[in-house]
């Protein structure tokens, strides 16, 4: 039975999560269809597009993304203390680029209306704008934000209607730095692993191939969370591990994962996973098993038993992975 988001989801016990959502009646999200020649690869830009216009809307951040054939994996980053600093203008500004919003904060945005709102009316856009404010930093908002606009553009090309994905998106939280890094390894190695692209650099629509580009000139995609370096400077907000490190680590995951080895991993990517103190054979398993491995929230045994005390989970679903997995080194 299908959890409630509300078990699913808690800020409070960590702000990344991984996202996935599928098509149905066998729609393609993009891919060529076989049966007809019909392509849809058009459809990896409109929701990338989309992905990065949301990113720069919400206080959410894009730590990873894949767009395959007939599905989508996302991780994210919830930066609830960036919305502290938003002023009640800025929460509508963000807002209205999104939604029409109410008659009272339309009047308020308009810097050319010439008639001043009173004190009560003021008052309703404040409270507007507080549950503005909650929603841009809500995953489920983020999804919709996302999923109905791609959902209508595609059934307008289909000429069909109905439901274009597979009922709600699934969350699973990551609630360490093991769990966060194998997920986007997960994620980012999705196209190598289908037999779609041949190394990362080639996986079109994909997080990987983003950063990659960027390091070339010594960057980093700003519609990419970055990765900030080591855990122990004083950074930003930021995936804490050099980039360096992690498009070595994908890469030599990919190299095992193509050549369909069960060897060990080696050089720098071998110290990586020592310092998240998971062995290399289960690095290996959790990139290419993640989704079956873990069906709810990901991380320790330590910290699934956290995080579902936190939700108020009766029982602690997945722990003899997490031991074999994620406390294995």
């Amino acid at each position: 039975m299908p959890k409630p988001r509300s078990q699913q989801i808690s800020l409070v016990v960590t702000p990344y999560y991984h996202i996935y959502s599928r098509t149905v009646r066998k729609a393609f999200l993009c891919g060529v269809d076989k049966e007809t020649g019909v392509s849809f690869e058009h459809r990896r830009t409109w929701i990338e597009k989309r992905l990065f216009q949301l990113s720069q809307v919400f206080s959410i951040d894009i730590c990873a993304y894949a767009v395959m054939h007939n599905h989508l994996h996302i991780v994210l980053h919830v930066d609830s203390e960036q919305v502290k600093h938003w002023s009640t203008e800025e929460v509508l500004q963000r807002w209205h680029q999104l939604f029409k919003g109410t008659l009272l904060t339309q009047k308020y945005s308009n810097k050319k209306n010439e008639e001043p709102l009173d004190k009560s009316q003021l008052a309703m856009v404040e409270s507007t704008a507080d549950i503005y404010k909650q929603r841009l930093m809500d995953i489920s908002w983020f999804m919709r934000s996302l999923n109905e606009p791609i959902a209508r553009q595609a059934n307008r090309e289909d000429q069909c209607t109905g439901h274009f994905w597979e009922g709600r998106f699934k969350s699973q939280a990551l609630l360490d730095e093991g769990a966060i890094l194998s997920c986007m390894a997960y994620v980012d190695l999705n196209p190598v692993r289908a037999g779609i692209a041949s190394t990362p650099e080639r996986s079109d629509f994909t997080s990987i191939q983003l950063r990659i580009k960027a390091a070339i000139k010594g960057e980093q995609p700003p519609t990419l969370l970055p990765f900030t370096g080591n855990e122990h400077q004083q950074k930003p907000t930021g995936i804490r591990l050099s980039l360096q490190d992690y498009l070595i680590l994908v890469d030599e995951t990919g190299r095992i994962l193509r050549d369909d080895k069960r060897g060990a991993i080696k050089g720098k990517t071998a110290s990586i996973l020592a310092r998240l103190h998971i062995s290399d054979k289960s690095w290996l398993k959790l990139t290419t098993e993640f989704e079956s491995i873990f069906t709810g929230a990901v991380g320790t045994a330590e910290h699934l038993c956290e995080f579902s005390e936190h939700v108020g989970l009766q029982r602690t679903h997945g722990l003899a992975n997490a031991q074999a997995c994620l406390n294995s080194a």
